[in-house]
């Protein structure tokens, strides 16, 4: 898109538009007013973004976050300068290591008011200004930092970040915009560049695994993240039905990778659920797969060898991996995996282990019936317990639903829970810290209105979301999602750290855990009234579908919702 001669505000915008991207989402500052007039003027040919200004910086990224995850699409970002940047340091990190890619613009002012022009104000050479800006602050957390450095580049350069957050690893890029650049005249337009296609695996690379797993006689799959890519998850069960082999997903699942109720899926879990199938594996393929277990060294047995398919096998901002391996390719999921769909069956014709499925049918079943029936059992008992509400949202939730997840200790009840959801389903919200699951999922509702969104997450997460901001922006731009708030009145993971490490400590003996309570209860369903939402309290068991139902139906209404499952109390509170 041409913005010769246009003013920067306007070039901005039109370039955002130009590189495909429909959506801003911001917290901005008093140096976009120049952004504020271009959206003011009539826009009859819908050549500019839609934007959505929110109330806090980290609910701006987050809800990014959730639309590039459900859209496929590349989100902006505006935020004010260097302290909006602080704010939203800790989500863009989680972008970063989650590989989600957005452009995020940040203001600044150069001239401090000795330059021509309008006066941006003394706050700049004081309150607001940096050394280095924003692009400096906050370098570390994102994937590509640098501002802006003349009006002329302004074009160029934010079509470059548009490309860099896209192309593999994926991740959150950030250009320092002046206010200064924005007033002034643009000389010429960016030259033309395609988008980057993420490569396939080696061909030769895929053979050798190819050939290895064929001649495996006990293959083992175990995946965290191939169902970022919902097509991929057709590719791994074909795989999987192809070599007899379970399917197992790691502690810390991010999608639906595979089917819940499949024959072949062995479940998701730290070391202790993975560890049988482990010890037993001659080869173990690790698609798709950050760190399943912990400690790293711990599996598998000396005996099975190791083979990894990945877009980023190397995972460079991480510190320590630890796997032992045997075999790296390197490439984008889906098609890599369709790549070795072909070559397996062209060894393995389909059925010719049907028996390996059969017999991993007959270990599988049992073991899902009979957490059903714990679930069910808990539906019958004195308090509400995370797995009986997992069991009763899977019956009611409609089709087509996606559940933005931020629990800690509930997750794998949740995850088991959980069997309907399909890829698409599941987003993760927890990738290295709290307080983004309630922009997530208002992410997610903005960039698919027409499916219901579902946010679980505990009451300690629910304490580190921007929490009005979320309401806010869901009551002002018409997002109506259903917030299921695991509350147990205190930080559950931090308290079970203290027994772990002094069994026979004096904070287990006189029942008493620093720091862990949150105390007194919140009226938590007081808050979203607060917002023009429904709002409840869940104090027993048999009381969780019907809530739920409400809660639903009021989503489904248009309206907001709230439910406060009181779940048993941490010890010591």
């Amino acid at each position: 898109m041409d913005t010769t001669g246009l003013c920067g505000a306007e070039a901005l915008l039109r370039g955002l538009r130009g590189m495909g991207v429909d959506w801003i989402v911001a917290s901005p500052g008093s140096e976009w007013a120049p952004v504020w007039e271009c959206l003011a003027k009539p826009d009859p040919d819908g050549v500019l973004p839609r934007y959505l200004s929110v109330r806090h910086e980290e609910l701006a990224v987050a809800m990014a976050t959730g639309y590039a995850k459900v859209s496929g699409r590349l989100p902006a970002v505006m935020l004010h300068t260097t302290v909006g940047a602080l704010h939203a340091g800790m989500a863009l990190r989680e972008a970063l290591h989650d590989r989600v890619p957005m452009l995020v613009l940040a203001g600044e002012s150069i001239g401090f008011g000795e330059a021509p022009g309008p006066d941006p104000g003394p706050q700049w050479g004081r309150l607001l200004a940096d050394v280095g800006g924003p692009a400096r602050l906050v370098e570390r957390a994102v994937k590509w930092s640098l501002a802006v450095g003349l009006p002329a580049t302004l074009p160029g350069m934010l079509r470059r970040a548009g490309q860099l957050a896209q192309a593999p690893p994926a991740g959150p890029v950030l250009l320092s915009v002046a206010m200064e650049h924005l007033l002034e005249a643009v000389p010429a337009g960016p030259a033309p560049a395609a988008p980057v296609r993420p490569p396939a695996a080696d061909p030769a690379a895929l053979d050798e695994l190819a050939a290895a797993l064929v001649a495996a006689a006990r293959p083992v799959i175990v995946t965290e993240e191939a169902g970022r890519s919902p097509g991929a998850v057709a590719h791994l069960v074909a795989l999987a039905e192809l070599l007899g082999a379970p399917v197992l997903e790691g502690w810390h699942p991010h999608a639906v990778n595979f089917p819940r109720t499949h024959p072949l899926y062995g479940g998701a879990g730290p070391l202790p659920q993975l560890a049988p199938y482990l010890a037993d594996a001659d080869l173990v393929f690790l698609l798709a797969a950050v760190r399943p277990w912990h400690p790293a060294s711990a599996a598998p047995g000396p005996g099975a060898r190791v083979a990894v398919l990945a877009e980023d096998p190397l995972h460079p901002t991480l510190p320590l991996l630890g796997y032992r391996t045997d075999l790296v390719v390197a490439g984008a999921v889906e098609p890599s995996l369709a790549m070795l769909v072909d070559r397996v069956r062209r060894a393995l014709p389909p059925g010719a282990r049907a028996d390996r499925l059969e017999g991993w049918r007959a270990r599988h079943e049992p073991a899902r019936e009979a957490a059903r029936a714990a679930a069910r059992r808990a539906g019958a008992g004195a308090v509400v317990e995370p797995r009986w509400v997992a069991h009763e949202l899977d019956a009611l939730l409609p089709a087509g639903a996606v559940v933005v997840d931020e629990t800690i200790t509930h997750r794998l009840d949740l995850l088991r829970g959980l069997e309907r959801l399909g890829p698409g389903q599941l987003v993760e919200a927890s990738h290295g810290g709290l307080g983004t699951g309630l922009g997530a999922a208002l992410g997610v509702k903005a960039a698919a209105p027409e499916r219901t969104v579902v946010a679980t997450i505990g009451d300690g997460a629910f304490h580190y979301n921007p929490v009005t901001a979320a309401l806010g922006a869901a009551q002002e731009h018409g997002l109506p999602i259903l917030v299921v708030l695991f509350a147990n009145g205190g930080y559950l993971s931090q308290q079970a750290a203290v027994p772990r490490l002094y069994p026979e400590g004096w904070a287990v003996r006189a029942n008493r855990f620093a720091g862990t309570a949150i105390a007194p209860d919140p009226d938590y369903a007081a808050l979203v009234r607060a917002f023009g939402g429904y709002g409840e309290r869940v104090e027993t068991p048999a009381a969780v579908g019907p809530a739920l139902r409400r809660g639903l139906d009021a989503v489904t209404a248009g309206r907001l919702a709230l439910l406060d499952m009181a779940l048993e109390r941490v010890p010591g509170r």
